[in-house]
């Protein structure tokens, strides 16, 4: 039996099963990365949810694990060395969990690095550009009389998806035919741009067929479908 008492978050999420991988997560699209990812690799995990509504990010056992109070985080009981092992930011989660499993990152050392190097595009990119266009579209935001702080994530949107459907033109994914961690960054934050914040229109999401294809192709996989709804809103 695995030991997490050294992790003061299991003090408010207790772990019914210590020996399984344990997640901190809300279903977003940063925290469906990592559920779809555990899906999709067969990895028992248990999942735990952080209520925003109910500011669990901000707790002291939440930040014991994750200081900077965002989700996903997870602790591996299985870690490097057989210790456990706490992580968080979801881009160093999906490296740590394709190296643990040799599951969806390439191991030729080229291909490999440029499914990191899309990896960051999302990460630096595709998710706080998208994240601040749905802050402005249909949040408070949009209620600023200015247009202008709208307009300017509106278009670089649209920058980051030319550029996605341009290399999506002749590849079914991100690397090809290969399926990686690099779709299961990128696509929850394409459906949540045209679904969640509702901005297909505003972006002109008809404008980008290969996105939208690679997109129905990525909902359309039973571990999305599930790691979709894991573990849930509040």
């Amino acid at each position: 039996m695995s030991d997490l008492s050294a992790f003061a978050i299991t003090k408010k999420w207790p772990a019914l099963h210590p020996e399984q991988i344990q997640l901190y997560s809300l279903s977003t699209p940063n925290g469906s990365k990592v559920s779809i990812f555990l899906e999709e690799a067969g990895l028992p995990y248990e999942a735990h949810l952080v209520s925003f509504e109910h500011q669990d990010q901000v707790t002291p056992e939440f930040l014991s694990l994750n200081p900077k109070n965002k989700i996903p985080a997870l602790i591996d009981p299985d870690g490097p060395d057989g210790q456990p092992f706490g992580l968080f930011e979801s881009g160093a989660i999906l490296i740590y969990l394709a190296e643990k499993t040799g599951l969806f990152l390439p191991k030729d050392l080229a291909r490999r690095y440029e499914t990191i190097q899309w990896l960051m595009f999302q990460m630096g990119g595709v998710g706080p550009m998208f994240g601040q266009l749905g802050f402005f579209h249909k949040f408070a935001g949009k209620d600023y009389e200015d247009k202008r702080p709208r307009d300017r994530y509106v278009n670089e949107a649209k920058r980051l998806l030319s550029v996605l459907d341009k290399h999506l033109t002749e590849n079914a994914w991100m690397m090809g035919d290969e399926y990686t961690i690099a779709d299961m960054a990128i696509f929850p934050w394409v459906r949540n741009l045209v679904g969640f914040y509702e901005a297909g229109d505003l972006v002109g999401f008809s404008n980008y067929p290969n996105v939208a294809r690679s997109l129905a192709s990525f909902v359309s996989r039973p571990a999305v479908i599930k790691g979709l709804e894991i573990p849930g809103r509040g």
